[in-house]
């Protein structure tokens, strides 16, 4: 694959996206391309012929997706926690080849996959993670959830929230990673919804908020515009930009 101008973003609708860097390197991010949001998921699922890296931030089925027909079929390396790892080959037979020491670590640590092409650090998020078989089958301990610093060689930095409530060491994770670009997860329920998605982007302070996990079940109730109000009552500066599911656009460099 040539080389790209910037760094492409497309968002496939609750938390999936794929990021392609300017060298051309194809990423995953919580591959859940079939969602009930995304009408060409199926399509968009036989297309992917090239996938570099999938990344994880945990165990749960809505993130996990479609990881197993992609990492069989386009050969990609799983990048995740050990302990999630080891869940993802134990109970969903992920090739063990493609889930090894070189794209899975903890936190605290950095990963430099595809040559350095990209950096990737774990840090936490308040969730939970297992990973079952099938719905008869008791979950598999997948460790604790994270969100994901992915720093991209002559592109930005992006942080990937994971599922998560708000907590104040949110405020810790720009401390150690400029963050340009900030997914965050907004949907209330089962993660923070629009009030604590402001405090985090407060205490992290993007260049750019694009939300997620939202809209894809009713009671996914959080919405843009809360966030916006919200945002914008905190006197938070950063621009909002809401994706299209589907959409694809281009990251400005760091």
């Amino acid at each position: 694959m040539p080389a790209t101008a910037q760094t492409q973003l497309t968002w496939y609708g609750h938390s999936a996206f794929k990021l392609v860097t300017p060298a051309g390197n194809i990423l995953l991010i919580d591959p859940w391309l079939t969602n009930p949001v995304f009408e060409k998921g199926k399509d968009e699922l036989v297309a992917l012929q090239r996938v570099d890296l999938i990344l994880l931030t945990h165990g749960h089925s809505d993130h996990v997706g479609n990881t197993i027909e992609i990492g069989k079929r386009t050969g990609a390396k799983l990048v995740s926690t050990y302990d999630l790892a080891e869940a993802m080959k134990l109970a969903l037979g992920y090739p063990a080849e493609q889930a090894d020491t070189d794209t899975t670590g903890a936190f605290g640590g950095k990963l430099h996959p595809l040559n350095g092409d990209v950096t990737v650090s774990f840090v936490p998020a308040w969730h939970g993670s297992g990973i079952a078989r099938d719905e008869t089958s008791p979950p598999v301990y997948a460790g604790n959830p994270s969100g994901l610093v992915i720093s991209i060689r002559d592109g930005p930095s992006v942080y990937h929230t994971g599922d998560t409530s708000f907590f104040s060491d949110m405020a810790l994770v720009s401390n150690y990673n400029k963050i340009d670009i900030m997914l965050v997860c907004m949907g209330d329920h089962f993660t923070m919804g629009p009030i604590g998605a402001a405090d985090a982007v407060k205490l992290v302070g993007p260049r750019i908020v694009i939300p997620m996990h939202y809209g894809t079940f009713p009671f996914l109730t959080g919405t843009p515009e809360e966030l916006d109000g919200e945002m914008k009552a905190r006197g938070v500066k950063a621009e909002l930009r809401v994706m299209k599911v589907g959409e694809t656009i281009a990251l400005p460099q760091s």
